[in-house]
């Protein structure tokens, strides 16, 4: 009895699993998405370039956020390791000292 339980049961969550696929299969195929970023009222040089790159080059708009944000990661953690020398934790040295 247990047995079938646990057939029944598996079952059913094969069947409300498979689904969702089946409904997502039935319509037809998706028309080309295109977004487009308005750009009649931008003020600002770099605003208007990467506006102007993300409509005609999504990928390299991709690209270009992924070198920036690498940038500024590293730029923020050479900034933090400053400080922390600064304040007199040296955190490039690997010794422990305890009072």
């Amino acid at each position: 009895m247990k047995a079938l339980r646990y057939l029944i049961t598996a079952f059913l969550s094969f069947g409300a699993l498979l689904v969702p696929n089946l409904a997502l299969a039935a319509g037809g195929k998706a028309d080309l998405l295109i977004h487009v970023a308005d750009t009649r009222v931008v003020n600002s040089t770099y605003t208007l370039f990467f506006l102007e790159l993300y409509n005609r080059d999504p990928f390299m708009f991709g690209v270009w956020c992924s070198i920036i944000t690498a940038g500024l990661g590293v730029s923020l953690g050479l900034i933090t390791d400053f400080l922390m020398k600064r304040t007199g934790l040296d955190l490039s040295k690997r010794t422990i000292v305890e009072h």
